[in-house]
């Protein structure tokens, strides 16, 4: 491939932001998704069944959502974010039934960036005078876009206490894939973390779509997987293998090992650790008002440095739940493979 057109791939690769509950509570739960996403005091516009109401006040809204919502129904709405980071961007949601599910609709409800390079942006400020590499400028937009992509992703999952949302994910495919093959994944329940494997197997091995599966429970997932030819393995993009047994293995192994073995998989490697203090100091530094230059980040020496060392977070939350991350160009499949390896599965 050619670096124009690799270019233009990434380019395309708009990160997409998917969760999964129950159909009678997803209007609540994009209501409050709105409610701890829109800027404060902000307005949102809403269609459905092609009746649009513009720049309206969330309150209102989901009104209108209530009024109209059934198992057919694709809700749409737009609205504007401010990031963690300060950032503000625009941004796309959706809220659809069962109905609308298996006519092709994308995931039950989710949301994605009006213009992907204001989240993962194609270029930044790096301080004059601080150490000038790929790998330093590279780990600079993993520091700045890491955070905001796990805060976007429990603002949509988790934005209060219900615990509505059981699960959910960030990929830059496009559509809601393997858990394993996308950038982060949420669980409402952290001792249900083996289902980012158990999901990954029946989406790759049976060709179900995420949107369909994502609200399958553990038990119905491991008969799935049982029912599978012995030996049977899946491919995983980005190289690697993942096998019946290992799965059925992961998911009879203790949560809280499987939980542990993350954590402790996590570490980062040798390459971020060497960028990582001299991306920090160009960040203090801009922040300060020191003179800045624009770095490219879309060579690919700069994605592939991503692809490779940008950081796995697992985050376990008060609420019980747990957040698995990492850069948005990156998956979660090697965090997952070194698990397996330190519990003594082979994937």
């Amino acid at each position: 491939m050619s670096y124009s057109s690799n270019h233009r791939a990434h380019r395309e690769d708009t990160p997409n932001f998917f969760a999964w509950c129950d159909e009678t509570l997803r209007v609540d739960a994009f209501a409050a998704a709105l409610s701890a996403l829109v800027y404060p005091r902000g307005t949102c516009s809403v269609s459905i069944y092609s009746t649009w109401t513009n720049e309206i006040p969330i309150n209102e809204a989901v009104v209108v959502l209530r009024d109209a919502f059934d198992a057919n129904a694709y809700a749409y709405s737009s609205f504007g974010v401010m990031l963690s980071s300060k950032r503000g961007l625009g941004f796309s949601g959706h809220c659809c039934g069962e109905g609308a599910i298996r006519r092709g609709s994308p995931g039950p409800l989710g949301m994605s960036p009006f213009d992907k390079e204001q989240l993962l942006p194609l270029n930044l400020p790096l301080a004059l005078g601080g150490v000038r590499s790929v790998e330093v400028e590279a780990a600079l937009a993993a520091l700045v876009v890491q955070d905001d992509v796990e805060d976007l992703l429990l603002r949509l999952c988790a934005p209060d206490a219900s615990a509505r949302v059981t699960t959910g994910g960030c990929t830059k495919l496009g559509s809601w894939g393997a858990p394993i093959e996308i950038g982060a994944t949420y669980h409402a329940d952290a001792s249900l973390v083996a289902r980012d494997l158990a999901l990954s197997w029946v989406h790759l091995h049976d060709k179900d779509r995420m949107e369909r599966i994502a609200g399958m429970s553990l038990p119905a997932l491991h008969a799935r997987i049982d029912a599978a030819p012995h030996g049977a393995r899946v491919a995983v993009a980005g190289g690697g293998e993942l096998s019946r047994e290992t799965v059925l293995k992961a998911i009879e192994t203790s949560p809280a090992a499987l939980l542990d073995a993350l954590e402790a998989s996590a570490l980062p490697d040798d390459e971020w650790r060497a960028a990582e203090p001299s991306a920090l100091e160009t960040i203090e530094a801009s922040a300060t008002g020191a003179p800045t230059y624009n770095v490219d980040l879309t060579t690919r020496r700069h994605v592939q440095f991503l692809e490779r060392h940008a950081p796995y977070h697992v985050r376990r939350l008060p609420s019980g739940g747990v957040l698995l991350a990492t850069h948005p160009y990156r998956t979660l499949w090697q965090l997952y493979a070194d698990a397996l390896f330190l519990l003594g599965i082979t994937p």
